[in-house]
């Protein structure tokens, strides 16, 4: 079972990092939290969630509230957001060689069957969708559940370190991809099951025999 994970549609998947010179983190209405140069974002890149919030200033109680905004301008400007080259290709020759496809996100299930689009939406089977910032090992453990297959069996495709922090906590194997949100060198730190330069390595990991 493979996931795409972020509070985007899935880090792996869609090419939502911001352009150079300011990145926003918005609470409500029109201004924002906090605007981070792009060089205090680099630096705050490294850090794990809870100490990113601390960092911040951010209390515990108001995250929740700020990803409900987040979901809700991530839903305005979908249209702003294309998805990763070779993403369908990728994903069809998985579905091609019996690999179930499971995608669990922080997002909205409607946002991310839109982001997708029907055809790319249609070769998943399964979605856990509105994950909470440290919610992703029950929603693993979910999508393994429904699968029905054992953890050994699924490997969780992410962007962040988070995602391998609650692969782990899943019991499943975890991949990380270098063209998202965190940093390559970070993640391999981490050491991660499978490490993706490309997407097209992310199907030549899983040789299945194809359908007939």
């Amino acid at each position: 079972v493979l996931q795409g994970a972020s509070s985007a549609v899935a880090g792996a998947l869609v090419d939502a990092i911001e352009p150079p010179g300011e990145r926003r983190t918005r609470a409500g209405g029109d201004e924002p939290l906090i605007r981070l140069h792009v060089e205090l974002a680099v630096a705050l890149e490294p850090l794990q969630p809870r100490e990113l919030l601390a960092r911040l200033d951010v209390p515990m109680w108001k995250v929740p509230s700020i990803a409900r905004h987040m979901r809700n301008l991530k839903a305005q400007h979908l249209h702003e957001i294309p998805l990763f080259p070779g993403v369908p290709e990728m994903l069809l020759t998985l579905a091609g060689h019996s690999v179930t496809l499971a995608l669990v996100s922080s997002d909205r299930e409607a946002n991310v069957r839109r982001q997708l689009g029907a055809p790319v939406a249609a070769l998943f089977q399964h979605f856990e969708c509105g994950a909470s910032l440290f919610g992703k090992a029950a929603k693993f453990n979910r999508v393994t559940k429904s699968a029905g297959l054992a953890p050994h069996q699924v490997v969780s495709i992410g962007d962040e370190v988070r995602d391998i922090d609650a692969a782990r906590a899943a019991g499943i194997r975890c991949g990380a991809v270098t063209w998202g949100y965190a940093d390559a060198g970070i993640l391999r730190a981490q050491k991660p099951d499978f490490v993706f330069e490309a997407m097209a390595d992310i199907a030549a990991a899983f040789q299945a025999p194809a359908r007939t």
